[in-house]
């Protein structure tokens, strides 16, 4: 065979791996019917509500996007809900923000923009502390039955808001009343506290190809 035909049929032997979508089907199909088989229902999980502190931290790309969408489920439910963003400047319209408007659903804009490029960190500081200030207060005020404290992380791991405070104020918070803080690098003593923890972590991100942020995707 020449090598003009051997090229030729280069792509033909260039195959993709077959379709298991039948082995894999099969397989599912026997573990879940063990696992519907083998279920017991717990006895000792409570009902009715408690409030939550819910945490989302890990590197990966989604911590705000799951608060926002915990949001919209609480706001579907009749909860009281406020979202307070601590990078983020208080004019910023991106477009949770423009869908939050038209819901009806209250936030707030508390930082400079990202901390990284402030030109003035001690001012970046003193807003995540009168941040948190308003935060708190209206986590303790009995108006809301859920608040969303977004990028929060950051301004406790540079100790701009003192651990102390914030254990106090989510300890004297309305036992009924849920908490959502999301932020990389969750100090260890918040994870303790907090009742649900999700790490969020990149196995694969756009933005290391080559691909810039896209509206409605990012922001």
């Amino acid at each position: 065979m020449t090598d003009e035909a051997d090229n030729a049929a280069a792509p033909e032997d260039a195959t993709t791996p077959p379709d298991d979508t039948a082995a894999r089907r099969e397989q599912a199909m026997r573990e879940l019917t063990a696992a519907r088989d083998s279920h017991q229902k717990r006895e000792d999980i409570s009902k009715g509500r408690r409030g939550l502190v819910i945490v989302n931290t890990g590197n990966g790309k989604g911590k705000t996007t799951a608060a926002l969408g915990l949001m919209l489920r609480a706001h579907g439910r009749g909860l009281r809900v406020k979202m307070f963003q601590f990078l983020k400047h208080e004019s910023a319209k991106f477009g949770e923000h423009r869908t939050l408007d038209a819901l009806g659903i209250a936030y707030q804009g508390l930082g400079d923009g990202f901390t990284w490029r402030s030109r003035d960190l001690e001012n970046t500081a003193s807003l995540a502390q009168h941040g948190w200030e308003l935060a708190s207060a209206a986590i303790l005020s009995g108006e809301y039955d859920l608040v969303v404290l977004d990028e929060f992380t950051y301004p406790l791991t540079y100790g701009w808001v003192a651990w102390a405070d914030v254990q106090a104020t989510l300890q004297a918070r309305d036992p009924l009343m849920h908490v959502v803080i999301t932020g990389r690098d969750a100090l260890p003593e918040l994870i303790a506290l907090a009742d649900t923890v999700s790490e969020v972590q990149p196995l694969k991100h756009a933005y290391d190809a080559g691909i810039g942020a896209q509206r409605g995707v990012e922001y």
